[in-house]
Order: structure tokens, then C-alpha cells, then sequence
């Protein structure tokens, strides 16, 4: 494979923007804290405050001095730990939304297309969808806004799209495929933020679900699947917890405690106080007796980290996969009184077995977000014998087995990245936005011919013959992206055929059409 030099500071850029955010905004308790005293009273509050309205009344120059408190903030926080961090009062609302699952809109996935707002396909069930909007319509106008042929970043477009809940939008449609304009009234509603992406039998007795993130609903949907991949004959069962960089802990044990018997440590926690709070599982699991695997890599963080290490330590299940990301610390947001807000690292978690799985960030903060790229240099994303474990660090589990502390979880069962060494970033790159801005360039040229298509079809039109292949290689030339695609020709092509199925059917055939040739997911096979 080859990469231009475009391309290798945008992979690294992508894998430290990973880690930057489960470092940032991740593994908290759901509850706010109450009013708490957040600065330290005597002489050095009181210079700081001296300085600052030395700078507001003395300085030369007019300065921001909201900005240098956050500067200021900012720079505290960084001496503490890279997950404690501020958040200004423009960031809380976004912040709030990724957790909170749910916001509320209109209802679509879009990008912008040439010089408009391209609808990749409506939220089914969705105000757009019930609309009547349909894949591969742009949206000219949102009331008397005109949004195409005008260079709009992100925050504005959906400034004009979101709204309050039930209030009206008129928008100015062009189907292409209709070659007609008109308008549609759209009721803003409740939109839900999947954080289960996919419930599916893998074979007649063996379920799989895949969670993206802990948010406010992740234990209501992971329950809902649950319950329907028992009724679907599931006695074994996959949780898919792949890149997922946490959030919610309380979420991490609701769904810990379907899986162990009443009594079960989850987790527990010790502040500087040396308090220790200790959760347990209660009898109300619903799938306590049957095979469990769980699912983990390198991005597998916090909260992630707390349900395999509960699993691991109590003997539940197997964990299969690549050693986890190492974050064992909970933070708390602190409300500032002005929008803005702090995260503060309050206590470490340890899982059942008494370990911590923090990494050290003793050598600051960019050793400790290039981790990855530690890990990929010293070869332990490909060989279960290159990952160091700390043998001062042995602990056991239920059963007597020995489990290590100190930097993420190790699985019971080590799987390599695919491909050889070198090969990861076609992994990457064929499922980035990418791929589906691609998929959704070609089907709106063709969208008649996939038409009523079944997930077979699809695949069948997409492996017969090299058109789509060639078409897409051309596309990555063309945006600056130079692979030698031609060694993974048959991964290439399985990945646009499933994103194809995404975008005219569902997510389901998507996963059911990458998973078959996934290598975790055959390690898990091979145990049965």
C-alpha cells in the first residue's frame, strides 16, 4: 500500500482527534454536581483576580479577559490529568447533545454536495421521512434561506434546520430524480441518536449488538435488543464494544448487570478521601447464564473499560480483541455559573479484581494521546506477545486466573489488526465518511437501477465486474488518496456493497455483510 504524504498526517491527525475526545468528554457520572467551592480561597484567588482587573483597568490595549480566564482554566487543567478538562460555553450544548440521545430537528443525514444540501437519506420515522423526503433530494431553502450556492459551515446549517419541539420549517425541495422543485412543511420532533447501531442473529443461536457510545439511552436500547435477539433464539450473545470511548459509567453497569448474578461486584470507586463506593449487580439480569463475548480494541475506553473488566474479573465471559485504551478515571461536571464548565477527574475506578487500568500520563500529555502510535511501532496491534503487562500488576479473577492493571484491558483472546503491517488505514479508510460520500455520488447517477434491490442484489451488482471498484479508486485519486487497492479487492468491494445496502435499505445489512468476514468476529466463531 501506498500513502502520499497528504494522507499520513491526516491518519495521525484522525487517530489523536480519537484520543483526544475519549480523553476529554468521556466516563462521567450522569448527574451534575451540586454547588461545590471550586476555587482555592486566600492569597492566590485573590491575585488572580487582582491580576485580571489590573488587565481591565490598567492594560494599554482593550483585552478579552473572558478569554484569558478560559486560557487561564485551560492551563490549569492540563497540570492535572488529560481528562480534566474545561468546556466553554459554546461547546456545552453540543457536548450535552452527544450524551444525551436524542435532539431536536428535522430528521435527515446530509452533506454538502457540489453547492448543496444533498440528503443522504431521512431517519426513518423521522419528521423529514413522514414528510415525505426521500434520499438524494437538496434542500434549496429552509424558509426564506437560501442554502445552496453559498459556502455554510456546519454550525449554520443547523441553526436554520433545528428548532423547537413542534415548531413548523417550509422547505424548498429539488428532486432530481423527479427533475421538480416544490415545498414540503416539516414539523421539527425529537430525533433519537442511535448509540446501538445494530442487533443481528450471526448464526441461529448467537446475537450480536453493537453499542457506539454509553448515552442517556443506551440501557433502553441495548435492554429493547436484548430482549428481541432472545426471542429470535439467541443463547449466545456479541457485545460489540469497538471504538467505543464511553461515556455514562451508571450505563456501563446497567447493562453489566443483565449479564452477572445478584451480588457481583461491577465496579468501584475511591476519591482523594479514600472513599470507596462499590456497585453490585442485582437479580434482575435477563441474560445471566448464556455465552458472552465482548468485543475491544485499542479505542475501547472508560466506560467501555468498566463492562470488559467487570466481565473479565468475574469470570463471565471471553474478551476478545486488542488491549483497550487504559482510562480509569471519572470525572464530574462542574457547572461555572457563566454556560461554561470543568470535568474534573473526582475518583479512579477499579475494576472487580481491585485493578486499575489507567496508563500513565507521567510523561504528559502528547505521550499520552500518541499511545496508538506507540502501540503500532512496537508491533502489539499485530502480536499478542508484544503488549507489556506490568508483572507487579498481577491480579486474580472469580476462577483464579491472572489479570493485569495498569494500562487497559488485555483480552482473552488476541486478534490482530487485519491485513499486514501496513495494510490498517484500507480498514480505515473504508469506513470513513469517504466511502458513504462516494456511495452516495454514484447512487444518485444510478438510484433507479438499485431501486427495490434486495441486500443479495446489491451485493451481486456490486461483485460483478470491477465498475465500482475502479469508480472508487478513481475517487480516492481524485480527492488526493493514493492506496494499492488491488491486494484487497474483495474487501474493498464486500464495504461498498455494504454501504450501498446502508444508504438504500437499512444499517442492518450492513452489518450483516461486513461481519460475515470480520476476524473478531471469527475468533468467536472458532470458539463455538
Amino acid at each position: 500500500m501506498k500513502i502520499n504524504k497528504i494522507y499520513i498526517p491526516l491518519l495521525l491527525a484522525t487517530v489523536l482527534a480519537i484520543g483526544m475526545l475519549l480523553g476529554s468528554f468521556l466516563n462521567f457520572p450522569a448527574q451534575q454536581a451540586g454547588k461545590m467551592g471550586m476555587a482555592s480561597t486566600g492569597s492566590h484567588k485573590n491575585k488572580l483576580n487582582k491580576l485580571l482587573d489590573f488587565i481591565d483597568n490598567e492594560y494599554v490595549d482593550k483585552v478579552n479577559t473572558d478569554s484569558i480566564v478560559d486560557l487561564t482554566v485551560t492551563n490549569i487543567l492540563e497540570k492535572l490529568d488529560p481528562h480534566s478538562v474545561y468546556i466553554s460555553k459554546d461547546e456545552m450544548a453540543g457536548v450535552a447533545q452527544s450524551m444525551k440521545g436524542d435532539f431536536v430537528g428535522i430528521g435527515v443525514n446530509f452533506y454538502m454536495y457540489k453547492d448543496s444540501v444533498a440528503v443522504i437519506k431521512p431517519i426513518p420515522g423521522g419528521p423529514s421521512d413522514k414528510a415525505g423526503l426521500k434520499a438524494g433530494d437538496r434542500i434549496l431553502y429552509a424558509n426564506n434561506f437560501k442554502l445552496y450556492g453559498r459556502k455554510l459551515n456546519n454550525d449554520t446549517l443547523f441553526s436554520k434546520l433545528k428548532g423547537e419541539e413542534g415548531s413548523k420549517l417550509t422547505l424548498t425541495v429539488f428532486r432530481k430524480s423527479d427533475k421538480k422543485q416544490f415545498k414540503v412543511n416539516v414539523t421539527r420532533d425529537v430525533v433519537p441518536i442511535k448509540s446501538v447501531d445494530a442487533a443481528i442473529m450471526l448464526r441461529p443461536s448467537i446475537g450480536y449488538i453493537k453499542i457506539n457510545r454509553f448515552a442517556e439511552t443506551t440501557y433502553d436500547e441495548f435492554h429493547k435488543a436484548l430482549v428481541q435477539l432472545k426471542k429470535d433464539g439467541a443463547t449466545s450473545l456479541v457485545v460489540d464494544l469497538r471504538d467505543n470511548g464511553g461515556g455514562y459509567l451508571e450505563k456501563a453497569v446497567e447493562i453489566a448487570d443483565e449479564f452477572l448474578k445478584d451480588g457481583q461486584l461491577i465496579v468501584k470507586t475511591k476519591n482523594k478521601k479514600n472513599r470507596v463506593d462499590e456497585t453490585d449487580a442485582t437479580s434482575k439480569g435477563i441474560f445471566e447464564t448464556g455465552q458472552l463475548y465482548l468485543l475491544i480494541n485499542e479505542n475501547s475506553a472508560s466506560a467501555s473499560e468498566i463492562l470488559a473488566g467487570a466481565i473479565q474479573d468475574n469470570d463471565r465471559g471471553i474478551i476478545v480483541g486488542r488491549r483497550s485504551y487504559g482510562k480509569g478515571l471519572v470525572q464530574r461536571e462542574m457547572p461555572l455559573g457563566d454556560g461554561s464548565a470543568v470535568r474534573l477527574t473526582v475518583a479512579r475506578y477499579y475494576t472487580p479484581s481491585g485493578r486499575s487500568i489507567q496508563r500513565s500520563y507521567a510523561n504528559g500529555d502528547e505521550a499520552y494521546f500518541n499511545d496508538f502510535q506507540k502501540r503500532y511501532e512496537s508491533g502489539e496491534l499485530y502480536a499478542a506477545d508484544s503488549i507489556k503487562v506490568a508483572d507487579t500488576l498481577k491480579f486474580k479473577t472469580v476462577k483464579g486466573r491472572t489479570v493485569y492493571g495498569g494500562g487497559g484491558i488485555v483480552p482473552d483472546v488476541f486478534v490482530p489488526l487485519e491485513g499486514k503491517h501496513g495494510d490498517e488505514a484500507i480498514a480505515m479508510v473504508m469506513q470513513s465518511g469517504i466511502t458513504s460520500y462516494f456511495i452516495f455520488e454514484q447512487l444518485d447517477k444510478e438510484r433507479k437501477e438499485f431501486s427495490g434491490l434486495s441486500a443479495e442484489g446489491i451485493a451481486k451488482q456490486v461483485a460483478t465486474g470491477d465498475t465500482y471498484f475502479k469508480a472508487f479508486n478513481a475517487y480516492l485519486l481524485k480527492n488526493g488518496l493514493v492506496f494499492k487497492l488491488e491486494p484487497h479487492k474483495e474487501k474493498v468491494k464486500r464495504y461498498l456493497a455494504a454501504e450501498f445496502a446502508r444508504q438504500v435499505l437499512s444499517d442492518k445489512p450492513y452489518y450483516e455483510m461486513i461481519l460475515k468476514e470480520d476476524n473478531m468476529i471469527r475468533a468467536v466463531l472458532e470458539k463455538k
